[in-house]
């Protein structure tokens, strides 16, 4: 896998030579350049600002799609080098990531995507824990990218929990294959690139998503009902660079990123809020995406299954090992 990211940078590097300088950055994504979406257009403005910022001294080349390595490389090739910026999934890396994955494991929980980010930016601040995990793996955090909240894209309407009952639900990390189990549903692994096709062949009913993402994945091509089950919103993805490559940089440029990676979440959570809007008000019209709302007592009631409560435990053992204030975060948790 090494000498396939290699030879893909290497390749980037080529195409880029005659304009390139020593200070362009490389920043890999899975997201495809047209996605036209909160993610995409958020980051493409990062890349603008920096550039902006720097007076035109500074640059990011983003090689969009997964050309360089794939959703579950990239935090690999960053801390290998095969890239100095990208996107890290952080729900896909529970094992990898478990303190950064406070928030994968407590699902449902309460807070929205403004919520989930300024937890982040908060637990950053005042837990070491939090940095120190990513720099084992020559890692830094510049920025942070919540999801929105999460409700079920469904193939049928559902209106209560009874309807799930059977249902094959796409389900990825820790939490939300136990969340599925107390359904009484059956939690099936897909990644977000074979979502569209496994929903589009009945190989699973449902999957949470939020509408912006549904859109931008086109998933809302071929599951047309939308249940607003109270899931919270998931962490999502931290905006990561090379640590060697962040502490190699001069002061000033230094600060600029650290400035940028704050107003990106801003600007991110407002894109994210418009974009939700003009999803909603497209499946009201030509997309006929049917928007049904769901009890959330009955969600509340299986936090208490023993399943999802083994799952919470879980991270709470293995943060409380790293010395965690694990109370205070869990506190911001409780469903």
């Amino acid at each position: 896998m090494k000498r396939l990211i290699m030879s893909a940078l290497a390749i980037a590097a080529a195409l880029i030579a005659p304009t390139a300088h020593a200070d362009t950055f490389t920043y890999i994504t899975y997201k495809p350049q047209g996605a036209n979406d909160a993610h995409a257009n958020s980051l493409q403005w990062l890349v603008d600002e920096f550039a902006k910022r720097t007076g035109g001294k500074h640059s990011i080349q983003v090689f969009w799609g997964g050309s360089v390595a794939s959703v579950r490389e990239t935090p690999e090739a960053l801390a290998s080098g095969a890239g100095d910026m990208g996107d890290i999934v952080t729900p896909y890396f529970p094992d990898q990531f478990p303190v950064n994955n406070a928030i994968g494991f407590f699902i449902p929980q309460p807070l929205d995507s403004r919520g989930v980010g300024e937890a982040m930016v908060e637990w950053y601040k005042k837990y070491p824990q939090f940095s120190e995990e990513l720099a084992k793996h020559n890692l830094h955090a510049i920025s942070f990218r919540p999801l929105e909240s999460y409700g079920l894209l469904c193939k049928q309407p559902v209106s209560k929990m009874a309807d799930l009952k059977g249902k094959r639900i796409r389900s990825y990390g820790f939490a939300y294959p136990a969340l599925i189990e107390a359904m009484g549903a059956t939690p099936v692994t897909v990644t977000t690139s074979d979502t569209y096709e496994a929903l589009e062949r009945s190989i699973i009913d449902c999957t949470p998503i939020g509408p912006a993402l549904a859109r931008g994945f086109k998933y809302d091509e071929v599951a047309k009902h939308y249940i607003e089950m109270p899931l919270g919103a998931s962490f999502g993805h931290i905006l990561a660079m090379n640590l060697d490559k962040y502490k190699a940089m001069d002061d000033k440029t230094r600060a600029v990123l650290d400035q940028l990676g704050k107003d990106y979440l801003v600007e991110y959570g407002n894109m994210l809020e418009a974009d939700d809007a003009r999803v909603r008000k497209l499946w009201k019209g030509d997309l006929g995406v049917d928007v049904t709302p769901f009890p959330a007592g009955e969600l509340t009631a299986l936090v208490k299954d023993p399943r999802v409560q083994a799952v919470r435990k879980e991270w709470e053992e293995k943060a409380s090992a790293t010395g965690l204030d694990v109370k205070a975060i869990v506190s911001k948790l409780k469903f």
